[in-house]
């Protein structure tokens, strides 16, 4: 029996596609990798720190003034240096909510500098982690929680707060802006403005604990609660896997200090420990707030905010070294897996009355240009290096470039299990471990903000003071092409080689023939990857999306099908390559849906001419449908067979097409329905309409 109405309207999947047959894989990609031993997770996330403060990255081998993080050169000696990550957009909200979604800026519901608006209720890292068996634990800063729905604040009214985006347990600032006051517990008279002079709500799941934390500078109380949960989880489920995305809030702009040295030793005995008494919650709860300058910059002919910036980073780098020693003495390091990142480039505020930090002192931005809000290489390009002994030979360094949402993918596929459909990253297991090939991520990046780049010396004289305004970046045939207020939608891209040329000196726009058809190759593609939001409105929104090139003589008629057992959770990522078999004709293609399988269908649509194209589905399973890669329909995390429908201007041509369904073992009747509306008028998808390469199988 049909489940749906005005079924007649439609052809039963077969709208989609007059189909090559289906290939059955018993053990196969839905199933993901399946390591030996799934490993701990652990994201170790920092707030504003640059490319080149990492000593390994920068400050070991420069002239003049220089900070030291020793901790993070023994990791990156250890494990592997990612030389060319890229955060999703050059500020805070936007990148975290790419991390957690798996889902570049095209695609991510908190764009430019969207602070505290709800994380889109979809898969996060948690929630597919969670999946797979993990328990998960956020710690630190969070700013995704969303507005409250009613006057009372807290968790039952903050609608995207942590526990509702999949994390068993949150310890942290909830609020984007409690991050910029490190001492959560008391007032710093040295505040510029009352926001940053007085204490700060921190939750504890759904308890504001912040009364109970007097002198506890959130670094160090980040890493004792971290370094708790962890021995108290392996304590009592031993068997189970953690991820531990530990967010810390430093070293943002307040430039903190500690109220004494870093506890020596590290790890379980050793290092800041977790005390859980009212007025001295860690170890280092003692002394006087604010006041500890790390002795190796103390009696430097330094200002004193620099002495700041650099005891900052330097208690980052103790709390670094803590976690990985706790990992060693529990015996968990070989089969743990530990990622260091930072949100975005490096900052120029401070918090503190009179004062004025420039990254210019350590040139926190390495050999390139911008900061924070800058899309140039030094405002995106963040310091990122992982460590899991038993997988990552020491010593390795990628210079592949690759972005947040790419980790989605990576923990899925360590931790057994498929990748999300609906997620814009791959996995860059080969990348960590020198084994296997290497996916190509797709680096993409659009974000809109006042102000100009800073007239630093070290920058770029046509750089220094130019205005940021809409900017849009991606990376494309080996090249970087950038290009900041954006006035014109068909304004030309600069483009650099940013490998031999981390400085952009060399705009290679306009220099050849080759670089005039990338120009016009990256202005399509930017309009192919990504889809409009009207809370950050883009000057190339009212855009047609952009066909393909390829001859219809190159190509068949119909999709190419083919089905993989082994029902999940959500929709996977399948290949879309493949596919043989027999056909199947439009009055069986129904029933023949396999149950507790995906099936995937690839191939290109032909668009009859320019113009709106509404696309609506509907199936008694789940399902996610891509257009050149971007997200068209998403029918997966909380679908309930409603009909869902996208409208978007398409150029005539051909568009590429994947279709992924996901049907439960359960479903007796099993069905999926698209058709699309054109110039007003709802149909079917015609079989004339779908074809594929002739060169796949």
């Amino acid at each position: 029996m049909n489940r749906f109405a005005n079924h007649s309207r439609s052809l039963s999947l077969l709208l989609l596609f007059s189909l090559f047959g289906a290939v059955l894989l018993v053990d196969g990609e839905a199933q993901g990798t399946k390591p030996a031993a799934r490993p701990n997770i652990i994201f170790f996330f920092v707030d504003d720190m640059g490319w080149g403060d990492l000593g390994t990255n920068f400050q070991n081998g420069k002239e003049g003034k220089k900070h030291r993080t020793p901790e993070l050169d023994r990791m990156a000696q250890e494990g592997v240096r990612m030389l060319r990550h890229y955060c999703p957009a050059p500020v805070c909200a936007p990148s975290r909510s790419s991390l957690l979604s798996g889902l570049h800026q095209g695609h991510a519901n908190v764009r430019d500098n969207q602070f505290d608006k709800a994380l889109a209720d979809n898969h996060t890292l948690a929630t597919v982690l969670s999946g797979a068996g993990y328990r998960s634990v956020l710690v630190g800063k969070y700013g995704l929680q969303g507005a409250p729905t009613a006057q009372a604040e807290g968790p039952a009214n903050w609608p995207a707060y942590p526990t509702k985006r999949g994390f068993s347990e949150f310890f942290g600032y909830v609020r984007h802006r409690d991050g910029h006051q490190h001492y959560p517990g008391n007032s710093w008279p040295l505040g510029d403005s009352d926001a940053h002079r007085t204490p700060k709500e921190l939750w504890h799941n759904d308890a504001e604990v912040s009364a109970k934390l007097d002198k506890c500078l959130t670094t160090d109380l980040f890493t004792a609660f971290a370094k708790k949960w962890i021995v108290d989880h392996r304590a009592a489920t031993p068997d189970q896997p953690f991820f531990m995305y530990l967010a810390h809030d430093t070293p943002h702009g307040a430039l903190q200090l500690a109220t004494g040295p870093y506890p020596e030793g590290g790890g379980l005995n050793g290092g800041v420990q977790w005390l859980g008494e009212d007025g001295k919650m860690i170890n280092t709860a003692s002394g006087e707030v604010d006041s500890y300058i790390h002795p190796d910059y103390g009696g430097q002919e330094w200002s004193n905010v620099e002495k700041r910036f650099a005891s900052s980073v330097r208690r980052i780098d103790n709390s670094l070294g803590d976690i990985l020693q706790l990992l060693r003495d529990l015996g968990i390091a070989e089969n743990t897996l530990v990622v260091f990142s930072s949100d975005n480039g490096p900052h120029n505020e401070s918090y503190i009355t009179g004062a004025q930090h420039s990254p210019t002192s350590f040139k926190s931005y390495g050999p390139m240009d911008g900061i924070k809000r800058d899309v140039w290489e030094g405002g995106i390009r963040v310091p990122t290096q992982a460590w899991w002994p038993s997988a990552i030979p020491a010593g390795l360094e990628d210079r592949r470039p690759s972005q947040f949402h790419d980790w989605m993918a990576t923990f899925a596929d360590v931790a057994g299990v498929p990748v999300p459909a609906l997620s814009d990253g791959v996995s860059l297991v080969p990348q960590l471990t020198g084994k296997g090939t290497p996916g190509d991520s797709t680096v993409y990046i659009e974000y809109g903000v006042g102000g100009a780049t800073p007239k630093y010396a070290d920058f770029a004289p046509v750089r220094q003071g130019s205005k940021r305004g809409q900017s849009q970046v991606l990376f494309l045939d080996g090249y970087k092409g950038v290009r900041q207020n954006i006035a014109d939608p068909e304004q030309d891209f600069e483009i650099y080689e940013v490998d031999a040329d981390p400085g952009e000196r060399n705009n290679l726009a306009g220099t050849s023939p080759k670089f005039e058809q990338l120009n016009q190759k990256l202005k399509k593609r930017v309009l192919q990857l990504r889809r409009v939001d009207a809370s950050a409105k883009r000057p190339y929104d009212g855009l047609s999306v952009p066909a393909v090139d390829v001859a219809e003589s190159d190509l068949v008629p119909g999709l190419r099908w083919r089905s993989v057992k082994g029902n999940t959770q959500w929709v996977p990522k399948l290949a879309g390559d493949g596919g043989s078999g027999e056909s199947l004709e439009s009055a069986t293609l129904a029933t023949k849906l396999p149950v507790g399988a995906t099936s995937v269908w690839h191939g290109f649509l032909k668009v009859p001419s320019d113009g709106e194209y509404t696309f609506h589905l509907r199936t008694t399973g789940k399902s996610v449908v891509k257009i050149h890669q971007a997200i068209l329909i998403d029918a997966d995390f909380g679908y309930g067979g409603e009909e869902r429908s996208t409208t978007l201007p398409l150029k005539a041509g051909f568009h590429p097409v994947t279709v992924t369904v996901t049907i439960p073992a359960e479903d007796l009747n099993p069905e999926m329905i698209m058709d699309w509306t054109a110039n007003g008028t709802r149909s079917s998808i015609p079989a004339t309409a779908l074809f594929s390469k002739t060169t796949q199988r």
